[in-house]
């Protein structure tokens, strides 16, 4: 006959199959620690977006480049609220609600228009992308190709 009584052979390995309550408690708070980890560990959405569309500008912008010093006429680029023209080539925004500011280094912004002319040297440009409250430069220095600015330009005089 079957017996539970401490000692018994039943009760000791009825105990040894369990788990006790601390052991599931510190499994559930690892659990919700990893948990809270990757979640704060992913990135923003818009950050992503932004850094994408600074990303395609440069590059676009440094292929308008090689085509005036292919062609040895200049490449005008424009922007609007919609998107840009490089080209003639009207080019819609990746994330709808982009917004761009061209500023000529040393000079205030202004102008949405941007030559990329033959010669190989151009004045310094920056460019600020924003994205819901999000900012995000790209420049050149004159001679360097464009690229995302970890921080922003200063505007120093010529």
């Amino acid at each position: 006959m079957r017996t539970l009584a401490p000692g018994s052979p039943e009760a000791v390995t009825l105990r040894q199959r369990g788990f006790t309550l601390l052991e599931l408690l510190l499994v559930v708070s690892l659990v919700a620690l990893a948990t809270a980890g990757v979640s704060l560990a992913l990135p923003d959405p818009a950050a992503t977006q932004l850094e994408r569309e600074a990303q395609r500008l440069g590059a676009l912008l440094e292929a308008g480049r090689a085509q005036a010093r292919t062609t040895g006429v200049a490449v005008i680029w424009r922007a609007d609220g919609q998107g840009f023209v490089i080209d003639q080539v009207r080019r819609p925004w990746l994330t709808a609600g982009t917004q761009v500011r061209l500023t000529r280094l040393g000079q205030p912004a202004g102008s949405s228009q941007l030559a990329l002319g033959p010669e190989p040297l151009m004045a310094a440009h920056e460019l600020a992308l924003t994205l819901s409250n999000r900012t995000l430069w790209l420049g050149t220095d004159g001679l360097r190709p464009f690229a995302v600015l970890a921080e922003p330009p200063t505007l120093a005089s010529p």
